[in-house]
């Protein structure tokens, strides 16, 4: 676990491994990868090895288009957890991409003051250290 300035934990910042590094590393060229199945066609998010719908390992990355849905969200006014106490009031959010998953997220900008179910979003990606994380704006 990556510790903040503080000497106290991050728990805002990835932990990549062989496996994820592809996915970071695309987020840090502001692209936004999924997974999808050549058994089924099912894409899926979080990145996992292996399909969760019919459970094949015949899964590759595929850049996503960015463009999602809100699905749900809340406005969080506390939260004691570095870094997120400085952010407060943000609005955590899941979101329906527009190749399927759903996705836990953050709404940032615009977007973030009167959020809507249905409201139609776009990626954008938060500076995090070494990385980057893909957050969500009105489109």
């Amino acid at each position: 676990m990556s510790t903040a300035a503080g000497g106290g934990p991050r728990f805002d910042l990835p932990e990549p491994d062989a496996f994820t590094r592809p996915y970071w590393d695309a987020a840090a060229e502001g692209r936004l990868l999924i997974r999808r199945c050549g058994a089924c066609g099912a894409a899926h998010h979080y990145p996992r090895e292996f399909c969760p719908r019919c459970w094949s390992e015949d899964v590759t990355w595929e850049r996503a288009s960015g463009r999602a849905t809100l699905y749900t969200w809340s406005v969080v006014h506390r939260n004691d957890l570095p870094p997120f106490g400085a952010r407060v009031p943000y609005v955590a959010a899941v979101v329906d991409l527009a190749e399927g998953p759903r996705m836990m997220t953050e709404v940032v900008g615009r977007g973030a003051q009167e959020p809507r179910i249905g409201m139609g979003l776009e990626v954008a990606f938060r500076a995090a250290g070494e990385f980057a994380v893909p957050v969500f704006r009105a489109a």
